[in-house]
């Protein structure tokens, strides 16, 4: 029988994290002309599902910039849309990483600890940033609410896309909007209809952050019909028979 993986201690690379979180915050001064809005919902301690929409390579950076308080990422195996530098900084900050398309039990159950320890746990529930408009959740950030009867803070983020490549003398807008907390969501995990349940909390979290971004931007989840029709194609899952090695 396999051994249960140790508890994640929380919070942890105080250090490592505070010259990063330094660092960020200098460069993007610099790279960008950032606006937050809804900033009073942030939280100081969890337990809290922090939870965005993922469109650029540079979204985990905004949100580092974006939450104060110690917060662990979980992220993929592999960053196939991001250049190879990023992978340092990963690797320094210490991203729980998931294998897209297998298991990944010994992430989930770190990701349980913390929130357990009232951390913060951030992902971005589309597993990828393979499009420029929103889609379905992967059934992870739901199980992670049910398991830990953790809330969820949706975040939507406008313009990261503009910051590179860098415009000598232009400073792009780019906008974050943090909205209120809700859920958490409550129901069994394991029986045959979990999945169908993790689907439906799937959407209702896209929802949630649809609502925080420009309406053009909302592709799966938009009240308009052609936008929905200009995303077809978006929402299907590159790793849905592929397990990332």
């Amino acid at each position: 029988m396999k051994a249960e993986p140790a508890p994640l201690r929380y919070p942890r690379r105080q250090v490592v994290r505070f010259a990063l979180r330094a660092g960020i915050a200098a460069a993007l001064s610099v790279l960008c002309d950032l606006n937050i809005e809804g900033a009073e919902n942030l939280p100081k301690r969890g337990p809290m599902l922090i939870v965005a929409n993922h469109f650029n390579f540079l979204d985990p950076v905004l949100m580092i910039r974006l939450v104060p308080a110690p917060m662990e990422f979980i992220g993929g195996l592999r960053t196939p849309n991001a250049p190879a530098w990023t992978e340092g900084f990963r690797r320094a900050w210490g991203v729980l990483h998931v294998r897209r398309g297998g298991s990944s039990y010994e992430t989930i159950k770190a990701a349980q600890s913390t929130l357990q320890q009232n951390g913060l746990v951030c992902l971005f529930p589309e597993g990828g940033s393979w499009a420029a408009v929103l889609r379905p959740a992967r059934p992870g950030v739901a199980l992670l609410t049910a398991r830990a009867g953790a809330p969820i803070l949706p975040v939507g983020l406008d313009g990261v896309e503009q910051i590179f490549p860098i415009r000598p003398g232009k400073r792009p807008r780019v906008t974050i909007r943090v909205g209120k907390p809700f859920g958490p969501f409550r129901f069994e995990t394991r029986d045959r209809s979990s999945r169908q349940l993790l689907d439906e909390a799937g959407h209702e979290i896209m929802r949630q952050i649809a609502a925080l971004i420009p309406p053009e931007r909302r592709g799966f989840y938009s009240d308009d019909p052609a936008i929905r029709e200009a995303a077809r194609g978006t929402e299907i899952y590159p790793w849905e028979n592929v397990v990332e090695e």
